[in-house]
């Protein structure tokens, strides 16, 4: 290997190349990467527990690798874990003060996944509280930075995994994305962040948004997303609403081109969205790609209601019902913003709630007329560059349609799958992104489209040395 060759900035697959071809163990992969946390992490602040078996497991994966007997398709492969989801023998602290410091006893079903396919948990990283914002700060561990600029935030709710993926702590990182928070980081710190199909990926234990909530992959290439998806969505009798198994490989096919898909360029998510210019020209850009790959694409947008409603309704409700079941003690422990969010939005009547999920099945309906004349959706992901890390977070309720997250929620209200992926850079040096979003249940073809872009303007890295 040549002397400037770091392991931790390999993808997945080429991890694995080198483990089965033996020139490169699990051991020297987790090396790197640990040296690349040690010097950096104090910087960024990406993880709120490291695991201390992660060695062992890299050991016990070299040997394997020696004896020609790897376990699946991951084995050896770092991986870290949101601090939303359960990993047995650590806390789940959800980035709160109001959470029990206690390990918890079972992995959840997509870390069970992970581990089965024989990946390596390097720690959990951090979120915001309970994942209610976009900004990437807590109150349990901080603020967390942008390894592109750390004056920024990588963005949330998904901040320690979009963070560490930027900075090189390993390939794979588990996102949660409730109304963006895996495509809102992954925007943000120059990554392919894949929410996939309502139900494609299992989870246990429920989070506070439970009905508009995903989780989904956060890597630095599209062929690492599919693979990591692959392993992730497994059928898992704890979540009644997960799709039934469908032990795939989500790699194939991918490579299949766009040629004869037909793409809606939407401009409107059922109201006025703001996007910066950055954002327009990378939209304009991923156009040109498409359609120079084969793909038919032209402006068109769907009959929605008015998304930032139904999605704050949702928002609101959920995250009144959080602070009203804790006592004073625990509420006055939260991020201000959270009970700021609760008392503007809590007020809602029965028939004003109801009224919100009529609205979210049409936006439903809408959408599959919409896909009836047309494979894929492309619009921004993000409406401009990330907030300043250490600014406070105003009227939360006005910054969730304007600033944060007015791209990206339509699709967990209507279910579909939808992917961030980095298209060049920002004015300000900082990555720009797409979204590109399809039918429900056709992630391959969202992965397809994502794998022409990239192949034709390959995702940058963030390489702090």
């Amino acid at each position: 290997m040549p002397d400037s060759f770091d392991p931790a900035l390999l993808s997945a697959e080429d991890m694995l190349a080198l483990f089965a071809r033996r020139r490169l163990t699990p051991v020297e992969v987790l090396q790197a990467i640990t040296e690349r946390v040690a010097r950096l992490n104090p910087h960024i602040n990406a993880f709120a527990v490291m695991n201390p078996g992660a060695f062992q497991q890299a050991g016990e994966s070299a040997a394997r690798w020696r004896a020609g007997r790897p376990i699946g398709s991951l084995d050896g492969v770092p991986v870290t874990v949101k601090d939303l989801v359960d990993l047995a023998g650590f806390p789940t602290r959800r980035g709160s003060r109001t959470t029990d410091p206690a390990p918890v006893a079972d992995d959840a079903p997509m870390v069970a996944g992970l581990k089965a396919a024989g990946a390596v948990v390097i720690g959990k990283t951090t979120t915001t509280e309970f994942g209610w914002k976009s900004p990437g700060d807590n109150p349990l561990h901080g603020i967390t930075r942008n390894p592109w600029n750390l004056s920024y935030t990588p963005g949330g709710s998904s901040s320690g995994a979009g963070a560490a993926g930027a900075a090189g702590f390993g390939p794979l990182h588990i996102g949660t994305d409730a109304g963006g928070s895996v495509r809102i980081p992954a925007a943000w710190c120059g990554l392919v962040g894949l929410k996939p199909s309502y139900g494609r990926i299992p989870q246990w234990p429920a989070s506070a948004f439970a009905s508009v909530s995903c989780a989904g992959p956060m890597t630095r290439t599209v062929r690492d997303a599919a693979l990591m998806l692959s392993a992730m969505a497994r059928y898992d009798s704890r979540d009644p609403f997960c799709l039934p198994d469908d032990p795939r490989d989500w790699r194939d096919g991918i490579e299949d081109g766009v040629a004869g898909l037909t793409i809606a360029v939407m401009g409107r998510p059922g109201f006025d969205a703001p996007v910066d210019q950055d954002g327009i020209a990378a939209v304009e850009q991923a156009a040109r790609i498409l359609a120079d790959a084969g793909a038919a694409v032209e402006a068109f947008d769907p009959d929605l209601p008015d998304t930032s409603a139904v999605f704050g309704r949702v928002w609101g409700a959920s995250l009144a019902r959080l602070a009203a079941g804790m006592s004073a003690e625990k509420r006055a422990l939260l991020d201000p913003g959270i009970l700021e969010v609760a008392r503007q939005l809590a007020g809602m009547t029965a028939i004003e709630f109801m009224d919100a999920e009529a609205m979210r099945a049409a936006a439903g309906h809408a959408m599959g007329r919409l896909h009836q004349r047309y494979d894929l959706i492309l619009c921004p992901t993000v409406p401009a560059g990330p907030p300043l890390a250490d600014a406070q977070t105003t009227d939360p309720v006005r910054s969730l349609w304007t600033a944060w997250a007015p791209w990206t929620f339509a699709f967990n209200i209507t279910r579909q799958p939808a992917i961030s992926m980095p298209l060049g850079f920002r004015a300000d040096g900082l990555p720009n992104s797409v979204q590109i979003a399809g039918p429900q249940y056709r992630d391959d073809l969202v992965l397809r489209a994502a794998r022409a872009i990239e192949a034709a303007l390959p995702v940058p890295v963030a390489d702090l040395g």
